[in-house]
């Protein structure tokens, strides 16, 4: 457990931004900026979550495709409506656990860590759903 016990810190820590973008609108009024940041947020934390996965040299074929396959639409999808592409990335949180979990490493984490990334995803997800109902309806 010790040496997930920073991961877990480290986990929680990265939701506050996510929780800030839903709770800004609702204090302060919804705004660009807080859509901007929410959307480029979410676009960092997703590539880090799936550039974790890339085990260069470690995995087949198929599994670094895998682990990248979440980002690599997001340039395309910059030209479509937002809501379009937190949807996208809201999905993708999904995507990326589901990989890891197929992962041989999934079996060796420690159950809190397991726990942490189904909780992170499952807010995260929420946060996103909430982002595109603020989005849709900003006032």
């Amino acid at each position: 457990m010790e040496k997930f016990v920073n991961h877990i810190q480290l986990g929680y820590l990265g939701l506050l931004p996510f929780l800030g973008c839903v709770a800004w609108p609702l204090l302060l009024g919804s705004n660009s900026v807080n859509l901007e940041f929410f959307t480029f947020y979410s676009i960092a934390i997703l590539a880090f979550m799936a550039g974790n996965l890339w085990r260069a040299g470690s995995q087949n074929y198929s599994d670094a495709i895998k682990a990248v396959a979440p980002i690599i639409p997001i340039p395309f999808l910059s030209f479509l409506p937002t809501e379009w592409m937190l949807a996208w990335l809201g999905l993708s949180f999904w995507l990326v656990l589901l990989f890891e979990k197929t992962t041989l490493q999934w079996q060796s984490y420690h159950a809190d860590y397991q726990k942490m990334r189904f909780v992170l995803t499952s807010v995260v997800f929420v946060c996103h759903v909430f982002v595109i109902g603020i989005s849709l309806y900003p006032n």
